[in-house]
């Protein structure tokens, strides 16, 4: 359903952190300071608003203030990149603030539902405040998050958040926005207090060592019944999607004859004790996984080998690799050894864990929270809700219009083909 309001901003203004915070500079991770971070992550968050549960008030000024608060604690985000030596990102802890614009819509929540509250959201460009509203240019010296909270006319609201991505990763993001959550809904002090910054731990070591190459060869519960029996029990839902989405997206772009195909898809490694990673870490803690194979072999394999092939790469993905992938970031200058640098590769990032769905002000979770658009070759897994309210995911693809049909069509023959299998299994 095609959708158009006019949205009233006023002028940005900078919300610097509620009380004193040091004046210093903070050096960013060897992983957090790649070029492929270097810009602005946008989200959008959808609350259906009314009378909050345990705050009064225009969520615009709640917010706002709420911000104040969580970024005493969290005062690097308040700050400026800067470049160092060799091009190096460093934070400037200046206190600046983030970018904030308070804003009016002429819609209501229930037009953005018939809309589809799915990425690539509808209208999102009014509903995000962009980089130039800052008065700087590009991501050194400007803020590093821009906010806008847009109130809707049946007294719902719209939070759309652009974060530089070199700061924090989308669990990072998760966790300073409940920080804000907590002050909104008039709770007082945080699980971590004050977040550790601890970049260093993911800096490459000196001299730089890599150890293992870091470019590897080559409807969720009825694809799980078709994989091979050894892999039912084992295969999470994020494997078995990327395997399926993957095939349909190389197959609807018409990989010439002898063509690789090439995936990457993030690897979240908060979890590894090896790395010592304090709780409240809120830097970047994801590397890449890679799967390369001819695009002849992965659409004729059957969706158990290229589940397999998925598993293997996330697999590689230990304390050494991570060590490893800080290591090679700083001796090609930051330029990661991605498929990404090859043709036509697909990029997956699974935001389903992050939280971002459940970060919740006052007044209940978002109907929406998650990442605003896709690019093209890359996508999210993101959790929404089907048309009957049940848990889904939603994963955005951006392709031509002729590949797109495809795609559509792929995916449609394969899930009827998966359908079709299981019944008679049953």
């Amino acid at each position: 359903m095609a959708l158009s309001f006019s949205v009233r901003r006023r002028d940005p203004v900078l919300i610097a952190p509620a009380a004193p915070t040091p004046r210093e500079t903070k050096r960013l991770s060897d992983l957090d300071d790649q070029e492929t971070l270097r810009g602005l992550l946008p989200n959008i968050f959808v609350y259906r608003g009314g009378q909050a549960r345990d705050c009064r008030g225009d969520p615009v000024d709640i917010i706002l203030r709420a911000i104040a608060v969580a970024l005493v604690p969290y005062y690097p985000l308040a700050g400026r990149l800067r470049e160092g030596e060799d091009q190096k990102l460093v934070v400037d802890c200046t206190g600046e603030g983030v970018l904030f614009v308070e804003a009016d819509a002429d819609v209501r929540v229930a037009e953005l539902e018939d809309a589809g509250l799915r990425p690539p959201f509808p209208c999102s460009d009014q509903l995000l405040v962009g980089v130039e509203s800052s008065g700087a240019g590009g991501v050194v010296n400007s803020p590093l998050l821009l906010i806008q909270v847009t109130r809707l006319l049946c007294g719902g609201f719209v939070m759309g958040l652009s974060l530089n991505h070199v700061i924090c990763d989308a669990a990072g993001l998760v966790q300073f926005m409940n920080a804000v959550a907590d002050h909104a809904r008039g709770r007082r002090g945080l699980a971590v207090s004050p977040p550790p910054w601890c970049r260093e731990l993911l800096d490459a070591r000196n001299p730089p060592r890599p150890a293992i190459p870091l470019f590897g060869p080559g409807d969720i519960a009825a694809l799980k019944e078709v994989l091979p029996l050894h892999l039912r029990g084992k295969a999470t839902s994020f494997e078995v999607l990327a395997a399926f989405v993957w095939r349909a997206h190389v197959a609807a772009l018409d990989f010439p004859p002898g063509e690789d195909a090439h995936l990457a898809f993030i690897v979240n490694f908060r979890s590894n004790g090896e790395l010592g990673l304090p709780p409240g870490y809120y830097g970047n803690a994801g590397v890449p996984a890679t799967v390369s194979m001819p695009a002849e072999a992965l659409l004729r394999s059957p969706l158990g080998d290229v589940v397999e092939q998925v598993r293997n790469a996330k697999a590689t993905v230990t304390a050494e690799y991570v060590r490893s992938m800080a290591d090679a970031l700083v001796l090609r200058g930051r330029q990661p050894p991605l498929t990404m640098a090859k043709a036509n590769p697909l990029f997956i990032s699974d935001v389903r864990r992050a939280g971002l769905h459940r970060v919740d002000f006052g007044w209940g979770e978002p109907l929406y929270g998650g990442p605003s658009r896709p690019l093209f070759g890359s996508t999210f897994f993101v959790p929404v809700k089907d048309d009957a309210g049940e848990d889904a995911v939603a994963v955005p693809v951006v392709l031509p219009a002729a590949a797109m049909e495809r795609f559509a069509f792929e995916i449609e023959r394969a899930k009827n083909f998966t359908r079709q299998r299981l019944r008679s299994c049953l």
